[in-house]
């Protein structure tokens, strides 16, 4: 019988995800089903419920379900504990077990197809909400020589740094506390991008050669994108990437089989810019 699998979220008819797994599973030889489902935003566990009942052995799962989807689960991995988020399920009888794929799928796509080593950078966390939370410990194992996590509101900033400071020392404040210091990666972790909104950074965060990296995407430069280019950042890249690699990485949890990307990454920026 042929898998079904789906990712939920509201609102989710934007998603790529059905495309990128339809690509994975026609490449590996893997006989499955990907469906983009929408859930009510009171009705997400009653979603996942009846994709059980329909015999759905995993899922993906993106905003604003994430953090809902970490409490669902009765058994979590190590990172999706961490990130106290989850964004992959799997259906195992009665055991739903979460996963976040998230961080992997970044550090993946900055290491390997930026060909931007971590190891020894100083790195800059721009948000502290989900998507942050979910990115540090990956980070932080790559052995950066710093990371400081900046946000509008430098509590929850140093609260996500406190949390975190068991694997290594993290610096955490406001944007305007990281005037003054400069940066070989700056993370946009924020949903300003969303929006079409631009961040109020202090000029001198980019370091010669940096990378400004968006966790967001669309047609073109993002606001943050085009905001570090004008501030000297050397590159830029948006988060397509990261999408495309943490869905491999899902994949892998499912299936057992971790698929190419490049290909799948190259067609979904072109049909994105086009």
């Amino acid at each position: 019988m042929t898998d079904l699998y789906a990712v939920f979220g509201n609102p989710i008819a934007h998603s790529k995800s059905p495309a990128i797994h339809a690509a994975f599973a026609r490449a590996s030889a893997q006989d499955l089903i990907y469906e983009a489902r929408l859930a009510a935003v009171d009705g997400f566990k009653q979603a996942i419920s009846d994709f059980q009942a329909a015999g759905g052995k995993g899922a993906n799962v993106t905003v604003p379900f994430k953090e809902e989807a970490y409490r669902l689960c009765t058994r979590l991995s190590e990172r999706a504990a961490r990130a106290g988020a989850v964004n992959t399920l799997v259906f195992n009888g009665p055991e739903i077990f979460g996963d976040n794929t998230d961080g992997a799928g970044l550090v993946c796509d900055i290491t390997h197809n930026l060909a931007c080593p971590l190891a020894g950078q100083r790195i800059l966390l721009l948000g502290a909400g989900g998507a942050a939370r979910g990115v540090i410990a990956p980070l932080l194992a790559a052995r950066p020589a710093s990371l400081f996590i900046a946000n509008r509101g430098a509590d929850k900033a140093k609260a996500l740094a406190k949390a975190f400071s068991d694997i290594a020392a993290v610096n955490a404040g406001n944007f305007a506390e990281t005037a003054d210091k400069s940066f070989d990666i700056v993370i946009n972790a924020t949903s300003a991008s969303l929006s079409g909104e631009s961040l109020s950074l202090p000029p001198g965060l980019f370091a010669t050669g940096s990378l400004a990296y968006d966790m967001m995407y669309g047609k073109g430069e993002t606001p943050f994108m085009a905001l570090a280019r004008q501030q000297g950042a050397a590159r830029c890249a948006d988060g397509l990437g990261m999408l495309v690699e943490q869905a491999a990485e899902a994949f892998f949890v499912w299936r057992g089989v971790h698929p190419a990307t490049s290909t799948v990454l190259a067609d979904l920026r072109t049909a994105l810019n086009t």
